[in-house]
């Protein structure tokens, strides 16, 4: 939010102050064929993930990602089978995850984030359709007030940065896989 800065010496009652002007919105390149995106959430910790989910499709209609399909799992270990089912059906063509591992339960956090990863990256590789993480997990996590409010405002941060990671992903995989039509590349 733009302030003027006044000094408190000046009286301005009176005077009514132009609006300040607003740069022109950032203008992202369009895709040549319609994208379609999986967005897959864990509802373990629901209200701080959620918060990347409604990040992410603010930005990724900035960016022209304008078919968001969302689907939802229990927790993050279940993130990787859902990625591969929906690559698998070829409707998408990317997949974005989204969770955040806490100590708890059986498994250590870190073998559980870790797993998840590691499995993310092995659908994107066997599918070739892109798959994204926001798939966190704090080293200190306390179920505080203080702490749900800093990992909802750094979920809404990831959201949008893996909005425009995936935006720019599949541009230059729309421009690879052209020039390997073309017989370029």
């Amino acid at each position: 939010m733009n302030q003027m800065l006044q000094d408190p010496q000046t009286e301005t009652s009176d005077v009514t102050q132009p609006p300040v002007p607003q740069g022109p919105a950032t203008e992202y390149p369009r895709f040549a064929k319609p994208q379609r995106v999986a967005f897959v959430q864990a509802c373990w910790h629901r209200d701080v993930v959620e918060e990347a989910r409604i990040a992410f499709i603010k930005e990724a209609e900035a960016r022209h990602l304008t078919h968001v399909d969302v689907f939802e799992v229990p927790g993050s270990f279940e993130i990787p089978l859902h990625a591969q089912v929906l690559a698998k059906t070829r409707r998408y063509t990317a997949i974005v995850a989204a969770g955040l591992v806490v100590d708890g339960g059986i498994y250590r956090h870190e073998f559980v984030a870790d797993t998840v990863i590691k499995a993310l990256m092995d659908v994107q590789l066997r599918t070739e359709v892109p798959v994204f993480s926001a798939v966190l997990t704090p080293q200190q996590f306390h179920e505080t007030e203080v702490h749900y409010d800093f990992f909802r405002r750094h979920f809404t941060i990831k959201g949008i940065e893996v909005a425009a990671a995936c935006a720019e992903t599949l541009h230059g995989l729309e421009r690879l896989r052209g020039q390997v039509a073309a017989g370029i590349v």
